[in-house]
């Protein structure tokens, strides 16, 4: 029989981290300099993409949603877990654990229908280049957008909704952060609803999302095959390698991190590092493959540092 109480306990606790006390600085220095390499890559993207006229077409428009969504999960992981490194403290305020909760699954949800909303837009570029202007007007790129975050802000908002519905028999989060998997096996009750929803997110979102670039990237193919000038084929495979890279690495991390909560065979340690990577490799290499791999936000990165080393060196 479910609780229809709502006791929260004050504190979380999560598992601690079994760092030396002569690594301890070494650990917050890492830390501190893994985020702030997220910090700076996704905010050259976004500068890069916001201030340069250029770059506001559709497809950066779309991409401009990436590097946001990556600083939200960053931000929601990273500061957390290099304050309690740095004073030994592994508890957590139960709002501060729901916030961080709520955040990550809203990153890890929000790449998933951000990198299909922009695998659809590649499509109708290549597929459909006629009709693109009309199908990617302003109105509709505004309602793709708006779309994405409201599809991924109900979704997730209604898996911690169920949570509330309990109260808690336990206070040990058994994780590196608070997420969704570790707050439901300190739940009182039957929590089967619960995992079901849970289940079925995952699911949803990884298969849709699946399927969805599965189909676009085998029309693309087949209109690239078909296209006699090579010059737009090479172009088009470019940007599409790009996003694909970019899409390969999230659904790695993403798969391995929700196989890891699914098997309780997984070893404690092995399901922390494989829960990490999904919030610390995305946010570290979409902008290095972005920024590499696409001319246009290159030229727009290269020619603004190159134009304030000139300046400085001026005055």
């Amino acid at each position: 029989m479910e609780s229809n109480s709502t006791d929260l306990p004050p504190y979380f606790y999560m598992e601690t981290l079994d760092i030396p006390p002569t690594k301890t600085y070494l650990a917050v220095f890492m830390g501190t300099l893994t985020y702030c390499f997220i910090v700076a890559g996704n905010m050259t993207i976004i500068l890069s993409i916001t201030l340069n006229r250029s770059l506001h077409k559709p497809m950066y428009l779309l991409l401009l949603n990436l590097p946001i969504n990556d600083l939200m999960g960053a931000s929601a992981f990273f500061p957390q877990l290099i304050s309690s490194i740095a004073l030994d403290d592994r508890s957590i305020s139960c709002a501060a654990c729901f916030l961080q909760g709520l955040l990550l699954h809203l990153y890890a949800g929000g790449a998933y229908v951000i990198l299909t909303a922009m695998a659809y837009d590649r499509f109708l570029a290549i597929c459909c280049p006629l009709r693109y202007s009309t199908l990617m007007s302003h109105g509709n790129l505004l309602k793709i957008i708006m779309a994405m975050w409201l599809l991924d802000l109900a979704l997730i908002s209604a898996l911690f909704c169920l949570i509330a519905r309990f109260r808690f028999c336990g206070t040990s989060i058994t994780d590196m952060y608070c997420n969704n998997s570790s707050l439901v096996k300190l739940l009182c009750g039957d929590t089967t609803v619960n995992n079901y929803y849970g289940a079925f997110i995952s699911s949803f979102l990884l298969g849709i999302s699946l399927v969805s670039v599965v189909f676009t990237y085998i029309q693309i193919l087949v209109a690239c095959l078909t296209n006699k000038q090579s010059d737009t084929r090479s172009k088009a495979l470019r940007t599409c390698g790009t996003h694909l890279t970019v899409y390969l690495v999230f659904q790695a991390t993403s798969i391995l991190t929700v196989l890891s909560h699914r098997f309780n065979q997984v070893s404690l340690y092995l399901r922390r590092v494989v829960g990490v990577s999904i919030i610390v490799f995305p946010p570290i290499l979409n902008p290095l493959i972005y920024g590499l791999n696409t001319k246009e936000i290159r030229s727009v990165v290269i020619h603004f540092f190159t134009k304030k080393r000139i300046t400085g060196f001026k005055g």
